[in-house]
């Protein structure tokens, strides 16, 4: 166990008013939420359209060009002109997003969806940079297989003040891994349900 997602996980429950959490108890109520309403939201058409056409669209792609796309998307978060967050921002798909996100009445706090190189493809908030791939969220769920899931330690969110998990899966299209999907979850009302 680790020390501070057992604090954080403790600190969560009292604060719901629920009987003090284990880590397990946190890790199962979480992976129960990705085998149901994440891995049914996988399947909207708009999603896997999205994160298809995409990777196409970065199938020749290097490394290097990875690396430059990521650190425009950096430099745009600090700027006030962001044609690249904007234009993401703007897909049907990230419309999508949103809508989920809300459906979850703050249960979910930020939804993502990353392509084969683990790129944004679309997004409900900006994330903090572009490219995921170097990151558990899409090394353990694209990577692994078509039906592994990851799902983060519990962290303080500094800009809302609550407590997130972040719950990862794979995104399939017959089968076979396309992308990947995190939900940011907010952990007090998780631990409520």
């Amino acid at each position: 166990m680790k020390t501070l997602f057992v604090t954080a996980a403790l600190a969560v429950s009292l604060a719901a008013g629920v009987s003090a959490a284990t880590a397990d108890e946190v890790q199962d109520k979480a992976k129960a939420l990705a085998s149901s309403e994440i891995k049914t939201f996988t399947h909207n058409p708009a999603v896997v359209a999205a994160i298809k056409a995409q990777n196409a669209e970065h199938v020749s792609l290097s490394q290097g060009d990875v690396d430059g796309l990521d650190t425009k998307w950096r430099e745009e978060r600090k700027s006030a002109s962001s044609p690249m967050i904007d234009e993401i921002s703007g897909r049907p798909a990230s419309g999508e997003l949103i809508k989920f996100r809300d459906s979850g009445q703050g249960l979910y706090t930020e939804v993502f969806i990353m392509d084969d190189k683990g790129l944004n493809v679309a997004m409900s908030d900006p994330t903090s940079d572009y490219w995921q791939g170097d990151e558990a969220k899409w090394q353990e769920t694209f990577q692994a297989g078509p039906d592994a899931v990851h799902v983060s330690d519990v962290e303080k969110d500094d800009s809302t003040g609550t407590f997130q998990i972040q719950v990862s899966m794979t995104v399939v299209d017959g089968g076979q891994p396309i992308g990947a999907i995190t939900v940011g979850v907010d952990a007090d009302q998780l631990m409520s349900r």
